[in-house]
């Protein structure tokens, strides 16, 4: 990847830019990317930038990727993984069956 990109040293799908103090992050599975910077104008530069060499369609504010669950609110940002856990539950024909508490510190 061009514009400037480098790899994170421990996720080659994630791709960093810095600018000054300004920082795009960008995460690529398969024929999904998910990114999010400082500066709306990064995003946008991004978007241009892609949009010149592919295919791209933009979707909307992220709200599920790879099983995660995304709720973005002005007091943060909240995962969730309830729909991948009931999918699973599911899949097994374990829908009905009893919880049970798993202490964690």
């Amino acid at each position: 990847m061009s514009h400037g990109y480098e790899r994170g040293m421990i996720d080659k799908t994630l791709f960093i830019k810095k600018s000054n103090s300004e920082i795009i992050l960008v995460q690529i599975y398969v024929d999904d990317i998910i990114f999010g910077a400082t500066q709306d104008s990064l995003c946008e530069e991004f978007v241009v930038a892609m949009q010149g060499e592919f295919e791209m369609s933009m979707v909307r504010e992220l709200s599920f990727f790879l099983g995660l669950q995304v709720n973005q609110t002005k007091d943060g940002i909240f995962l969730c993984q309830s729909k991948y856990c009931k999918e699973i539950l599911k899949k097994f024909e374990m829908e009905s069956c009893k919880e049970a508490s798993t202490p964690m510190p």
